[in-house]
């Protein structure tokens, strides 16, 4: 393959998650994506052989970042605690980068419900919520944070913060960062929940 036809591929992925963005994911059609592309239907189908090829694409783009970002922050020699932190604190920044991927979070229920898209939406929803509850729980184990909540708790808890921020800011004008928000609900759960030190 040409570098033309790999960077036109990327530009009609990008243009797919920002259709979902701005409409919903039930206006990603072959029809709205190749005016938005500015090319005829008949030549979308060159690259891709329709929209569930697309939105395939479309989650497997939004996937590949947790991949790399897990393992790196596993290799780090910080505590378990701080890998949690570290998690949601890039995600955050992340999805400020790059605001449209946000709604690709938001529209998880229907993603779940699509054939061709339920099995890598699914894994990657679970990968975080493993790796931040298996993190979670060894901070616990090792003492490094208080036991009031359980990991699942936590977890759950992170995860529901992080979604209900990228949900305001899609309803309200939020001047605030979504790494600013993820940040000081971080900092504040932190204090918390971090043992403090023998004195």
């Amino acid at each position: 393959m040409n570098n033309s036809f790999i960077n036109r591929k990327d530009r009609i992925i990008a243009s797919a998650i920002e259709i979902i963005s701005e409409a919903g994911l039930g206006s990603l059609t072959t029809k709205t994506l190749a005016m938005k592309e500015n090319m005829s239907e008949s030549l979308l189908y060159r690259y891709f052989g329709g929209i569930d090829e697309v939105l395939v694409e479309v989650v497997d783009t939004f996937t590949k970042f947790d991949k790399v970002l897990i393992a790196t922050i596993e290799a780090k020699e910080i505590s378990h605690f701080d890998k949690v932190i570290e998690l949601l604190t890039t995600i955050g920044t992340y999805y400020d980068g790059y605001q449209e991927l946000g709604a690709i979070v938001l529209n998880y229920e229907e993603l779940l419900h699509n054939v061709n898209t339920r099995e890598t939406i699914a894994a990657c929803i679970q990968m975080r919520t493993e790796f931040v509850r298996d993190e979670l729980k060894a901070a616990i184990d090792e003492g490094e944070i208080i036991d009031t909540f359980t990991a699942e708790e936590l977890s759950n808890i992170f995860f529901g913060c992080l979604n209900r921020d990228l949900l305001n800011r899609r309803i309200q004008n939020d001047r605030k960062t979504h790494n600013e928000v993820a940040k000081s609900m971080l900092n504040k759960l932190a204090d918390i929940l971090r043992k403090d030190e023998p004195s």
